[in-house]
């Protein structure tokens, strides 16, 4: 009787609705992953096409700023669209617009339409994450919220990894991605089209605030725009460099599907000794990490795939890792009624590093060669390491007993904004 009190109180809602089975709980989760895959096999099959068509890879660098484009406009246009909608009907309507966005893609290599179909896709995929986090952050109470979210973004991850192995096996020459990619956006939209998943309240508006961000925390704010250009400059152009290096099909596939579980073996135990210490000395090993990894890229460039393999794992993972520990370090420093801005100053600034890097690298590689996001990486890890040495020795660290506890999250993933919340509800649902 006592586990089962447990379990219920676990899964209440706080704003003291019924409590929320965890089936339904796990219908948003599902969809998500299935979502994943499709979008893993995409970001590997365009570079891929591309390259198989024999375009400039500069093309490839302009689709992966359209991308980031269309995801700075879904942070700022997710929140009006869910509150004339909802949650439910906002999420199928940015599944709708993946599926359209793969179809164009589906049509054939025509790099300026395609440029316009990935922004879309940006725009959507970005609006899904707000509307799922902020959804299941309502729907969760504060004893599993942090073991929910890292499930969530643990199954992305999978999910990622699989859509990007799936490449070796479809004939990048045909339509064979995009229809996959569309079968699955479908497949999506079931789980959450039958939920019986309470819906949230009509969002509030949440207001991007970066000066005042900064003022809580640089180092925060720092290392969303260090991990927004690491992430789109790692993911997005390592599937371009590989081909055009002459890597294989499989390789590539290969290559893309063993990154995420940098990921999830690295930010655990990051995770874990940030919650003992100052988290700052941890953000300093994760950059210095990713700064090392980027340089070994580099001397094994095109080398044999094995050692490219780890790598690649390690230098992504140490690269998402900033993430997660970047947004635990920023809420440490807020305030209760910090939150939801602060969360959404810090996607903000996610988006826009992610916008603009992938732009500099794109014009670097057509002069440069594609190996320039490898130069670029390792600049933004550098900076961001010595910027958070300064910060060490000229501020003092938030006590252990006052901070809050480290969730994994990785850069794939936009960081969920409380679209949900309205503003007296937000005080009971900090540092979880």
């Amino acid at each position: 009787m006592a586990i089962q009190t447990k379990t219920q109180a676990a899964v209440e809602p706080e704003h003291g609705s019924a409590p929320t089975p965890l089936i339904a709980i796990a219908s948003v989760i599902v969809s998500m992953a299935l979502i994943a895959i499709g979008n893993g096999l995409m970001f590997a099959y365009i570079p891929v096409r591309l390259g198989v068509e024999d375009f400039d890879p500069t093309w490839a660098g302009l689709i992966v700023t359209g991308l980031s484009a269309g995801g700075l406009a879904g942070c700022i246009l997710t929140g009006p669209l869910v509150r004339r909608v909802g949650h439910a009907r906002g999420f199928m309507v940015l599944s709708a617009l993946i599926a359209l966005s793969n179809a164009a893609i589906g049509a054939g290599p025509h790099p300026i339409p395609w440029i316009g179909a990935r922004a879309l896709y940006g725009f959507a995929i970005c609006g899904l994450f707000i509307v799922a986090q902020s959804w299941l952050n309502d729907a969760v109470a504060n004893a599993i919220r942090g073991r929910v979210m890292a499930f969530f973004y643990v199954a992305y991850v999978a999910g990622l990894g699989v859509g990007y192995a799936t490449l070796a096996l479809v004939d990048v020459r045909t339509a064979d991605a995009p229809l996959i990619g569309i079968a699955f956006t479908a497949l999506s939209i079931l789980p959450v089209g039958m939920t019986r998943l309470a819906q949230p309240p009509a969002p509030q508006a949440a207001s991007v605030a970066l000066r005042r961000a900064w003022r809580i925390s640089p180092v925060g704010v720092a290392g969303m725009l260090a991990v927004g250009g690491l992430s789109m400059s790692i993911s997005g152009f390592a599937p371009i460099h590989a081909t055009a290096k002459g890597y294989s099909q499989a390789d590539v596939a290969l290559l893309l599907s063993v990154m995420p579980l940098g990921t999830l073996i690295l930010q655990l135990p990051f995770g874990w000794i940030s919650d003992r210490t100052d988290r700052r000395y941890v953000l300093i090993g994760a950059s210095a990490l990713a700064a090392v990894a980027g340089m070994f890229a580099l001397g094994f460039d095109g080398g044999a795939l094995p050692a490219l393999l780890v790598i690649y794992v390690l230098w992504d993972g140490a690269s998402e890792s900033i993430y997660s520990l970047s947004s635990a370090h920023a809420a440490d420093r807020a305030g209760k009624d910090d939150m939801v801005a602060l969360s959404s100053s810090l996607l903000f600034a996610w988006s826009l590093a992610g916008f603009v890097v992938p732009g500099i690298v794109t014009a670097l590689s057509a002069v440069y060669g594609t190996q320039a996001f490898i130069y670029v990486a390792v600049v933004i890890a550098c900076a961001f390491c010595l910027f958070v040495l300064l910060r060490v020795f000229t501020t003092q660290a938030v006590p252990a007993t006052e901070t809050g506890s480290f969730t994994p999250m990785t850069a794939q993933a936009p960081l969920p904004v409380e679209l949900a919340y309205a503003p007296d509800e937000t005080a009971g649902r900090t540092k979880d």
